[in-house]
């Protein structure tokens, strides 16, 4: 899960836990001057050392929410909305994963009125343009 602080989401299922894997799918994502904040992660650490990014980590196992100006408060927010909103189907199938992920982030990004009629049709007909779901 990566989220910036404007709301741009996106929820990547790799293969493999390893530093590798994190930093492929970081790699096209994150441009030279980004800083990744995170949980203090060791893997994520070490993928931002690769990838070249400055990286900034905040303990929150040792009680830290804020350092300063970082924190991962938002995508620790979005996390909890995403698993009190899985709660409801007891459980998923891998293979099916990625589509409870996109519904999910469309439903978040749509707000309080919901999503939409011409940008959930959009998305399911597979419109790329639809920047404001990812």
């Amino acid at each position: 899960m990566a989220r910036d602080r404007a709301g741009a989401t996106v929820n990547l299922i790799l293969e493999t836990n390893k530093a590798v894997s994190v930093q492929a799918a970081l790699k096209p994502l994150l441009p030279p001057d980004t800083i990744l904040c995170t949980d203090g992660s060791v893997t994520l650490a070490s993928a931002a050392r690769a990838l070249g990014v400055q990286h900034q980590a905040v303990n929150v196992s040792r009680g830290r929410r804020v350092r300063g100006p970082w924190h991962v408060q938002n995508v620790n927010a979005y996390v909890s909305r995403l698993r009190g909103w899985m709660q409801r189907f007891k459980g998923v199938a891998t293979k099916y994963l990625d589509s409870y992920l996109g519904w999910f982030r469309l439903l978040d990004r749509s707000g309080p009125m919901g999503p939409q009629p011409a940008l959930v049709l959009g998305a399911a007909m597979g419109n790329q343009d639809v920047t404001s779901i990812r």
